[in-house]
């Protein structure tokens, strides 16, 4: 890989472990609907002039129903879950959980009619990855009550669920367009709901920084970014983020916002993205596993999970959170 690719493999790896500790920030001033909607707002404005310059849109109209449905499972439905448990847990240990998705995928994959074949590797890489997150949400190991723990891994059911929907009903359709309309829909559900919630007061400048962050960096910059990686890298190569990303979100959230890293999370940790590893490891005779994940978002969300043409591969790897 060139230069070039390495810095925007980098860039991504970063870019995408930051929004869990950036929606921290952001839940401590606005309330919930409103930093989803300046989220999917912003981040429309920013991708939907790229889409129509490139006369994009019009793919999309005879799929508008699997694409709403991809939006929700990827975007409306995590980013609000996502961010209403993190008003009570822990940026790191929300990106932990996430950290799931790739498991999640391989389960979902060979439930509904998957052709990739588990084999007893696989098997143990389910295994040890769930006993990974049984570790997470045991008996005081989360640092967090019942209901936002159990928020978060409806997040990554949805995550895992949105590029199963992608790979099997929008795999051709161009990634850029399809992130820019989801959006643009997430921005119009949400737009009642936020005017319901909408702030008295001007928000610190701490918490617009951060919203300004997902938005414009870990949404929309992210996406053009992860684009140009797929291209330069390919599909396998640029997914590999998705086992970075949890370590970045952990770290951010342990070095800049003081959460406390116990020795549950890093057993944990450790047991997850092993059992992800092996759970999406490729088979011997060339068949491509279900890749690890992201918030479409992620979650896009989300968006390299499932069996996708090379050159949308990207349309199924959402940005965390």
């Amino acid at each position: 890989m060139s230069r070039r690719g390495w810095l925007m493999f980098a860039a991504m790896s970063v870019i995408w472990g930051i929004p869990y500790l950036l929606i921290k920030v952001a839940v401590g001033g606005v309330p919930v609907p409103v930093l989803v909607l300046a989220r999917v707002g912003i981040g429309a404005v920013l991708l939907l002039p790229i889409a129509i310059r490139r006369r994009q849109l019009a793919a999309l109209l005879p799929r508008w129903r699997w694409l709403a449905l991809f939006a929700l499972v990827e975007i409306i439905v995590p980013w609000l879950l996502l961010s209403e448990a993190e008003t009570r847990l822990s940026s790191s240990l929300s990106g932990l959980l996430v950290a799931s998705v790739p498991i999640l995928v391989a389960v979902l994959g060979r439930l509904t009619g998957g052709t990739d074949r588990l084999t007893p590797v696989r098997w143990a890489g389910l295994l040890v990855g769930l006993a990974g997150v049984g570790l997470l949400v045991g008996p005081g190991t989360s640092g967090g009550d019942a209901g936002s723990v159990g928020e978060v891994l409806l997040v990554a059911l949805c995550y895992a669920t949105g590029p199963l929907i992608a790979s099997r009903k929008l795999a051709d359709l161009p990634p850029l367009a399809m992130t820019a309309a989801c959006l643009a829909f997430a921005s119009v559900v949400y737009s009642p709901l936020a005017a319901l919630t909408w702030p008295v007061a001007l928000p610190s400048a701490k918490v617009l920084a951060a919203i300004a962050g997902l938005a414009v960096v870990c949404t929309a910059v992210a996406f053009v970014i992860f684009f140009a990686l797929i291209s330069v890298a390919g599909p396998a190569r640029a997914s590999v983020i998705t086992y970075i990303n949890p370590a970045i979100a952990v770290a951010g959230g342990v070095w800049l916002l003081g959460e406390r890293l116990t020795s549950a999370m890093a057993v944990a940790f450790v047991l997850i993205l092993g059992g992800s590893v092996l759970a999406t490891r490729p088979g011997r005779r060339g068949g491509q596993s279900p890749g690890p994940r992201a918030e479409p978002g992620q979650e896009p969300a989300d968006p390299s999970h499932a069996r996708v043409p090379r050159r949308n591969r990207a349309a199924v790897q959402q940005p965390p959170g």
